[in-house]
C-alpha cells in the first residue's frame, strides 16, 4: 500500500515524455523549457466529462507558458461513443480512447485522471446520468483526485444547465462545483483522509465557449489571450492544441492549426473572484513553499546559467537543487517536493544523455515465470557519472564497469508476478461505473505499477536512484524500432469467437473456443459453464498446450429447459488453480499496443427465429460495427461490399443480393456515398431491400439518403426500457416472418434510438413511436417505403449495440426488416 501510495503521489510531471522510449530524450530547447517550469509552484485542473470535451488550446497554455501543474480529470473514459477507425465498442473502444488521451497530454504538456464513471451513451440531463452513475461514488472519485492533485484553480469545459448539451456534460459541471467544496471538508469522505489531506482550490470557473451555435461567452466575463507563440517549443499554443486534440482519431478529431491571437472566456462558479488571471492573488513562486529559500535561488541561478550549446553544464546545480528538495518540510513542501523532484531526475537524464532501460527478451510471459530480461546502460563522455547498482532483478555483476560512451549490457530474470489487466477492466462491472476494488487506484489513466528495474547511479557525487519499467522492444522492417508494453499472462487462454451466441429454438449449436499457451507447459483440462437446464458436449475436456501453442476446441450447446438466456464461460483448470481469461489485442499504430484479458464467456440466448425468402446479404461498412458479425451468427451468408464493387457492378450482381444494409454513419463518413447512391436506389427498384442504419445529421456526404425525402434530426430516446407503440401494427416489418411484441423490447441497452428520421414524405410508412420520460413521443425511429419492386428502410434503432449484445426482440426484429420474399 505505501508504494501504490508513492506512486500514486508521483504522476508524470514533466510534459515531454513520450510512449515510444523508456529514458528521456530531450532537445535543448526542451531542457530549458523545464528548468523554467522548475521556478512555478501553481496547479490548474479542468474538469469535464469524455475523451474530446478537454480545452487543448488552455492546458497547453497553462502548462508550457504559465508552466503550472495542469491536469485533465474526464470523468468517463468515451466507452458509450462511436469508433471512428474499427470495430471496437464500449470497454474496448474507452481502452483506445484512454491511450489517446494520454498522447494529447504527452502533446499539450497536462497530466490525465479518470473517475469510475463509464459513458453509457447519451444523457439528456444530469438527473438521468447521476442515476445510472451513483452521484455519491462520482463525486468521491472527484473529491479524490482534487485532494491529491491540490490545484489552486479549478475549471470546467460546461455549465451545470442544458446549455452543456448533454447530460454527462452538465453533471461533470455540478459535480465539479460540489467537490471544490467538499474536497476541503473534512466530513466529506473521510476515509480518504488516511491517504490525502484535506483541500481548498482559492477558486471554480467555467471556460465558456461559442461553439455549436451556442454562444456563452461575453466580453464583461474574464478574458485570456491564449495564442501565444513559444520560442523554446517552436509552436504557438493553437498549433500545439490542434496537434494534442488531433490524436483524438478513434472520433474522427483531426484539427487544422489555428495561430495568433485566441481569446478564452472564463466566468466564475465559486471561491474568491478574479478580475484579470485565473491565478489572480495566488503566488506561483517558490515562496508559498516554508524553507524553499535555496531552492528558489539554485533554480534561478540555474536558468541562468543554461549553456543550450551544453545542457550537462547544469549537472552540478541539478543535483544540489535535488538535495535541496529532498529536504524540505511541512504539507505544502512535502507535495512540492514530490512534484518538482520527478522534474529535477527527468532533466538529468536528458542533460546528461543518460540512457538505460530493461526489456524483456520475449513481448509475454506467463504469470508465475521467470522472465528473462536485458538491461542497457550508456553514460555519455564528459560526464562525471557512475552506475553503482541495478535492483528489482536477479543478480548482476558486483563489479559494473562505467565506460564512457559505450552501451553495457546485463542479462537477468525477475518473476512475473501480476497480470497485465487494465485495473478498471479487471471485474465485470454494471452498467455506470467501473468495479475498481483497491480505492488507491482510482484516478490512474492506466495500471501504475508493472514491472521495473531501479538503476542507482552517482551523478556529481550524489546517488540518485530512478525507476524504469520493462517493456517489449523490436524492429519492424518497415515503422523502424517499436516498443510495447511487457505483458504477463494466464498460463493458458480461452477464447470464445463471439461475444453472444443466438440460439434459434432449441436447435444446437458449435461454439469455437481458441485456446492460447503462454506458460512453457501448461496441462489441465476445461470446464464448460453453461445456463442451468442446458446441456454441453464435451462436459469437460483434458488439454496441454505448450508456450505459444494455439489450439482450437468446440463445444455443442443444446438449450434446454425454460431458461432462455445466460451465460455460455469456461473455467480453465490447471495443477487446481484455475483460471477464465481471454485474450485480445487492440492494435492501431496511433496508440501503444493493448492486450488484455477479458472474462472467457459471452451471452446465449435462445430466439423463436424465424427466416423467410434468401439469406444472402451485402454489408457496406460505415463507421465501424459488429452488425455482420452479429448477422452471420444467425445463419445469413454476409458479404462485405468495397465502393468499387458496387460502382463497376451490374444490376444482376446486385440483385442477387436478398438485401444490402450499410453500416453506422454510412452516409456521414463514405466519399463515395453520391456516385453509389443511384446504383443502390436501382437495386431497389429492381426488388430489392435496402437497410440504411443511423447517420448523424451532419455532416452528411449526400442530402437525399432515400428515394423519397426526410431529414435527420437530433431527436433520441435514450431510456433503453422506454415503452414502445406501433403506429402500424399490422406492417409486415412487425409481423412477417416474425410477431413482434411489446416483449422484443424487453433487455435493450444503451438507448433505443438516435437520430430519428423527420419531415417525411408521405410514401414513407413511421413504424414506431416511443419517448423518453416526460418528452413527447418521437415516430421516426424507423421508417419504410417500397420504391419500384423493392423495399427502402431507415433505421435509427440502436442495432450496432442490441445485435452484438444477444438481445432476441432486436434480432427479431431486423430479420423482419431485411426479409423481403420473392413473389
Amino acid at each position: 500500500m505505501k508504494f501504490r501510495l508513492l506512486v500514486l503521489l508521483t504522476l508524470p510531471v514533466l510534459s515531454f515524455n513520450t510512449f515510444a522510449q523508456t529514458s528521456p530524450q530531450l532537445n535543448a530547447a526542451e531542457i530549458k523549457q523545464g528548468l523554467e517550469e522548475l521556478a512555478v509552484t501553481g496547479s490548474l485542473l479542468y474538469i469535464a466529462a469524455h475523451p474530446d470535451d478537454e480545452n487543448t488550446r488552455l492546458l497547453a497554455w497553462m502548462a508550457r507558458e504559465k508552466k503550472v501543474r495542469t491536469g485533465y480529470l474526464a470523468l468517463t473514459r468515451g466507452d458509450g461513443g462511436q469508433n471512428l477507425i474499427g470495430t471496437e465498442q464500449a470497454d474496448l473502444l474507452g481502452l483506445i480512447r484512454t491511450q489517446e488521451l494520454l498522447a494529447a497530454r504527452r502533446t499539450d504538456g497536462a497530466e490525465q485522471f479518470f473517475t469510475r464513471a463509464n459513458d453509457f451513451g447519451f444523457s439528456k440531463n444530469a438527473e438521468e446520468s447521476f442515476k445510472t452513475w451513483d452521484k455519491q461514488k462520482i463525486l468521491g472519485d472527484v473529491v479524490w483526485v482534487i485532494r491529491k492533485f491540490r490545484p489552486d484553480v479549478i475549471v470546467t469545459r460546461f455549465p451545470e444547465d442544458a446549455r452543456a448539451g448533454h447530460g454527462h456534460h452538465s453533471a461533470s459541471a455540478i459535480l465539479a462545483r460540489e467537490a471544490f467544496f467538499a474536497a476541503a471538508d473534512p466530513k466529506k469522505f473521510p476515509e480518504q483522509l488516511s491517504k490525502v489531506k484535506v483541500w481548498q482550490a482559492k477558486r471554480i470557473l467555467w471556460n465558456t465557449f461559442n461553439f455549436g451555435g451556442n454562444n456563452t461567452t461575453s466580453e464583461s466575463q474574464l478574458k485570456l489571450d491564449v495564442g501565444a507563440y513559444n520560442q523554446l517549443l517552436g509552436k504557438g499554443y493553437g498549433e500545439i492544441s490542434a496537434d494534442s486534440r488531433s490524436n483524438h482519431k478513434s472520433q474522427g478529431f483531426g484539427s487544422a492549426k489555428q495561430r495568433g491571437q485566441a481569446i478564452e472566456y472564463f466566468s466564475p462558479t465559486a471561491g474568491t473572484a478574479a478580475q484579470k488571471d485565473l491565478f489572480e492573488g495566488i503566488d506561483l513562486s517558490w515562496t508559498r513553499v516554508k524553507g524553499s529559500t535555496e531552492i528558489s535561488k539554485l533554480i534561478q541561478q540555474l536558468n541562468q546559467d543554461y549553456q543550450i550549446a551544453q545542457p550537462s553544464k547544469s549537472l552540478p546545480l541539478l543535483a544540489k537543487i535535488l538535495t535541496a528538495l529532498e529536504q524540505l518540510k511541512g504539507e505544502e513542501g512535502e507535495y512540492w517536493k514530490i512534484q518538482k523532484i520527478k522534474q529535477v531526475k527527468t532533466l538529468i537524464i536528458a542533460a546528461s544523455g543518460l540512457w538505460f532501460e530493461s526489456y524483456g527478451q520475449q513481448p509475454e510471459y506467463a504469470v508465475g515465470d521467470d522472465m528473462h530480461i536485458n538491461s542497457q546502460v550508456l553514460i555519455r563522455a564528459g560526464n562525471s557519472i557512475r552506475l553503482e547498482a541495478i535492483t528489482g532483478i536477479s543478480a548482476i555483476p558486483q563489479t559494473l564497469v562505467s565506460t564512457d560512451n559505450q552501451v553495457q549490457n546485463f542479462e537477468s530474470t525477475m518473476p512475473a508476478v501480476e497480470l497485465s489487466q487494465a485495473y478498471w477492466l479487471a471485474e465485470k462491472h454494471p452498467i455506470g461505473s467501473y468495479t475498481v476494488n483497491d480505492p488507491l487506484l482510482i484516478g490512474y489513466p492506466e495500471n501504475p505499477g508493472p514491472p521495473t528495474v531501479t538503476y542507482t547511479f552517482n551523478i556529481e557525487g550524489k546517488s540518485i536512484s530512478f525507476d524504469r519499467p520493462v517493456v517489449y522492444k523490436y524492429t519492424d522492417p518497415v515503422k523502424g524500432e517499436i516498443y510495447q508494453p511487457l505483458v504477463i499472462a494466464p498460463p493458458v487462454t480461452a477464447t470464445l469467437s463471439e461475444k453472444a451466441y443466438v440460439f434459434n429454438g432449441q436447435s444446437p449449436k458449435v461454439l469455437k473456443v481458441q485456446l492460447r499457451g503462454f506458460a512453457a507447459a501448461a496441462s489441465g483440462y476445461l470446464q464448460p459453464k453453461i445456463p442451468q437446464g442446458w446441456k454441453v458436449s464435451p462436459e469437460k475436456l483434458d488439454i496441454s498446450l505448450a508456450k505459444g501453442a494455439m489450439q482450437s476446441v468446440e463445444f455443442v450447446v443444446t438449450p434446454a429447459g425454460k431458461t432462455e438466456k445466460g451465460v455460455f464461460g469456461i473455467d480453465v483448470v490447471l495443477n487446481h488453480k484455475t483460471y477464465h481469461e481471454g485474450y485480445k489485442i487492440v492494435r492501431y499504430d496511433h496508440i501503444p499496443l493493448q492486450t488484455l484479458f477479458p472474462l472467457a464467456e459471452a451471452n446465449v440466448a435462445q430466439i423463436d427465429l424465424k427466416f423467410s425468402g434468401g439469406k444472402r446479404i451485402a454489408y457496406l461498412a460505415g463507421a465501424g460495427d459488429l452488425v455482420p458479425e452479429a448477422l452471420k451468427e444467425i445463419g445469413y451468408d454476409v458479404t462485405m461490399l468495397n465502393e468499387s464493387q458496387v460502382i463497376n457492378s451490374d444490376p444482376a450482381t446486385l440483385s442477387s443480393f436478398d438485401a444490402i444494409i450499410t453500416g453506422v454513419r454510412f452516409y456521414n463518413i463514405n466519399e463515395q456515398a453520391k456516385v453509389l447512391q443511384p446504383k443502390l436506389m436501382q437495386y431497389v427498384a429492381n426488388g430489392g431491400t435496402f437497410l440504411v442504419q443511423y447517420n448523424v445529421n451532419t455532416p452528411l456526404k449526400i442530402n437525399d439518403i432515400g428515394p423519397y425525402p426526410f431529414r435527420l434530426s437530433r431527436d433520441r430516446v435514450t431510456e433503453e426500457d422506454a415503452e414502445v407503440s406501433f403506429l402500424a401494427p399490422e406492417h409486415p416489418a412487425l409481423n412477417y416472418p416474425n410477431k413482434i411484441t411489446a416483449k422484443d423490447f424487453e433487455g435493450w441497452v444503451q438507448e433505443r434510438g438516435i437520430y430519428f428520421a423527420t419531415d417525411l414524405d408521405p410514401k414513407y410508412t413511421p413504424i414506431l413511436s416511443m419517448h423518453d420520460t416526460n418528452e413527447k413521443a418521437g415516430d421516426g425511429s424507423l421508417i419504410i417505403a417500397g420504391y419500384g419492386k423493392g423495399k427502402f428502410v431507415y433505421t435509427s434503432l440502436v442495432f450496432f449495440r442490441e445485435l452484438p449484445a444477444g438481445v432476441p426482440g432486436a434480432y427479431r426484429l431486423f430479420v423482419n426488416l431485411i426479409s423481403n420474399p420473392k413473389k
